[in-house]
């Protein structure tokens, strides 16, 4: 184990040793540091939540207890320990659930739509990372200029919301997942506005042309913290304006409300023998040599199967010719990383339909993680 939380660690550097100086031990330790990551994830969807006008005191109230538990010398039981990294995945599950109430309220009932992907001649604004509220308000700053936006990276959802993908300055998408960035950004001639996580830190090439927003804040860069982005579409008319370069379509928006629109169609499928397995494949992608272990998983599942993908995972195996089943694309995107609620809820759906327990269901999870994000959605697989 290794902590270096107090004042009294071993050699005043870290306690590498199990027990430490006060008595915890790597176990202790362990779920301790679990329970940061997950109330580091779970306060990134709770902001972006917030944001939209989505609150609960109860979540508040956890994150504030949970806290104080992991301080030195208050908590040395690992039952408890754990019984709060699970309450911290109920928690979770409370605040995916929030963000995605948020995002439809506001922007509309999501459905399946085909996206424009590549760009269109003219001054052009690049938008990444999750918040749909600062997408919201850029296109807004566009209004009466000839500058468009693309999404980029987990923005790409930002499509299946009608107001969203109705507005006239949104004009597709550009790129893949965080990974690229530095050559993707690089590429892209006009300004990049970073909303949230993952931005890396810029190529000098581009750095005067990055922006971010709140949190969000990377060396070179300029920081919005007002919502005010006429910097940026001011920057958009300085920079070279971006070629027609139209690369592909793809299809998005197979919200859990969609998906479980059909689930009578669904069961008699399964029933029928028309429908083998459902495969959740996604969440936070790496950029480590072995994650091309995804991508050959979902090649690998039968042609009568389903797979569910959300999060930048969905980068690693979009590219890949699946077919149809049923009349329905067999990847099947329902959104960014938080709409793994959205996949929680079809399981559960799916199961009263078949009047079964989830465990029973033909579905198998496989999901990837990168950071803290993905580590609060595994708690919450987990307090399920």
């Amino acid at each position: 184990m290794y902590c270096n939380q107090c004042e009294q660690t071993a050699h005043g550097t870290g306690c590498a040793m199990s027990p430490g100086v006060c008595g915890k031990d790597e176990d202790m330790q362990s779920l301790q540091e679990t329970l940061l990551y997950g109330l580091k994830g779970m306060a990134a969807y709770a902001h972006h939540a917030r944001r939209l006008g989505m609150v609960d005191e109860a979540v508040d109230a956890f994150t504030e207890e949970a806290l104080f538990a992991t301080v030195t010398n208050v908590n040395f039981d690992l039952d408890s320990l754990l019984e709060l990294v699970l309450e911290c995945g109920k928690q979770n599950l409370r605040v995916m659930e929030m963000l995605d109430e948020g995002h439809v309220k506001r922007y509309g009932a999501p459905s399946p739509t085909t996206v424009q992907e590549g760009t269109s001649a003219g001054p052009g604004i690049l938008v990444t990372g999750h918040d749909m509220l600062d997408l919201e308000n850029l296109l807004k700053a566009c209004e009466g200029t000839d500058v468009k936006v693309y999404t980029h990276g987990e923005m790409l959802p930002a499509h299946m919301y009608p107001k969203l993908r109705e507005h006239p300055k949104l004009a597709g998408h550009y790129g893949g997942a965080w990974q690229k960035q530095r050559r993707e950004f690089d590429d892209f001639s006009g300004p990049i506005v970073a909303t949230t996580n993952c931005v890396l830190i810029p190529k000098p090439s581009y750095a005067d042309r990055l922006f971010t927003t709140r949190a969000t804040a990377v060396p070179g860069g300029t920081r919005i913290t007002n919502d005010d982005f006429a910097p940026v579409v001011a920057k958009a008319k300085q920079c070279k304006p971006l070629p027609e370069a139209h690369t592909r379509q793809s299809v998005v928006g197979f919200h859990h409300d969609v998906i479980l629109g059909l689930a009578d169609t669904i069961v008699d499928a399964v029933k029928a023998g028309k429908i083998s397995q459902f495969f959740v494949i996604g969440g936070c992608d790496g950029a480590e040599v072995g994650r091309n272990y995804f991508s050959d998983y979902a090649q690998a599942a039968p042609a009568d199967s389903f797979i569910l993908t959300l999060g930048c995972g969905k980068f690693r195996i979009r590219d890949y010719e699946y077919g149809e089943l049923l009349g329905l694309p067999r990847l099947l995107d329902m959104g960014q990383c938080n709409n793994a609620y959205g996949a929680i809820r079809v399981a559960v759906g799916l199961a009263e339909a078949f009047n079964c327990s989830v465990n029973d269901l033909p579905l198998t999870i496989v999901l990837s993680w990168f950071e803290q994000k993905a580590v609060a959605v595994l708690l919450t697989l987990l307090y399920l």
